[in-house]
């Protein structure tokens, strides 16, 4: 049963642009499976679904693949514990990391896959993430620190 939901949830995610886990809800009742928001909740963790923001600068859920030794959590619990600050300046993200870091915490950024990156710098402990405007590098920090808490 939850191989098969999991499997209409990213051909839903695929074929339509789904902004909340109420919107996805809707659609697999629509499909026949009825479930709760917080089944959903569940779900959309376990397959490690993010939040991306398409063309039109609408935030819809994307699914970025995992691999089977959980390399993207991985990834992602790196960054979680090696930041110190995130700021930006302009359409830069600063991203300060403890000391030898740096080139890990970008790679855990390039695997989240968010099109509004247009490319990482890393050093010893400083990353520099550039992006197309301010407010995209605004909206980029608020994310960042709600990816790590």
């Amino acid at each position: 049963m939850k191989n098969s939901r999991f499997n209409k949830i990213l051909e839903i995610i695929q074929n339509h642009s789904i902004e909340t886990q109420e919107e996805l809800a809707e659609k697999l009742k629509e499909s026949g499976i009825d479930v709760t928001q917080a089944t959903v909740s569940r779900d959309i963790k376990e397959l490690g679904l993010i939040k991306a923001a398409a063309e039109d600068g609408r935030y819809r859920y994307k699914f970025v693949g995992r691999s089977p030794d959980n390399t993207y959590n991985k990834l992602l619990n790196v960054f979680s514990e090696s930041l110190v600050s995130i700021d930006y300046a302009n359409n830069i993200v600063v991203i300060k990391t403890l000391s030898g870091m740096g080139q890990a915490a970008a790679a855990a950024i390039d695997s989240l896959g968010w099109a509004e990156i247009i490319g990482t710098v890393a050093g010893d402990d400083t990353i520099f993430a550039v992006v197309r405007s301010e407010k995209i590098a605004e909206e980029l920090v608020y994310r960042f620190n709600k990816l790590v808490r």
